[in-house]
């Protein structure tokens, strides 16, 4: 059985770099032409709390979170390499985004998905997020679907 591994890091780590080259490729393909309005949405800054998930030394999958609010982060950046799904990994580095959120005083979690990211939907229902009214800045984006899950 393989050994999926989590790593606290930042956005300038190499690793997430990489998977967000990867992420990026995927939704334009899913997405096509979009994806040129979400791809203002979707920049890099520095972000000092990113999660990597390795499965033997290799890089799997990531996501990260920014503060949002007060009292919330907004969940960003969420994808498994195709050859590593199924297997725990996405559910695994949300749990660890949420319990870093939690360990630095956030209450809650919202989040951003679009509507062909059925895997995404999955996972977010599975994980007990609740489907909110979109927040800006993807009130105008008809594919935008967001949810937001409370953390205590």
């Amino acid at each position: 059985m393989e050994t999926i591994k989590l790593k606290r890091t930042a956005s300038s780590d190499p690793d997430f770099r990489l998977l967000v080259g990867e992420l990026d490729a995927d939704l334009r393909l899913r997405n096509g032409e979009v994806m040129d309005i979400y791809d203002q949405h979707n920049i890099i800054e520095q972000i000092d709390t990113v999660v990597i998930a390795y499965v033997d030394n290799i890089p799997a999958g990531c996501g990260c979170f920014k503060k949002f609010s007060a009292n919330a982060v907004e969940i960003k950046r969420m994808f498994v390499r195709h050859n590593f799904r199924g297997k725990g990994i996405s559910a695994a580095i949300l749990k660890a985004l949420e319990e870093w959120a939690l360990e630095i005083g956030f209450n809650f979690t919202i989040l951003e998905t679009g509507s062909r990211q059925i895997e995404a939907l999955g996972l977010y229902q599975k994980m007990g997020y609740e489907n909110i009214p979109k927040y800006e800045p993807y009130v105008d984006l008809p594919d935008s679907i967001c949810f937001r899950k409370r953390l205590v």
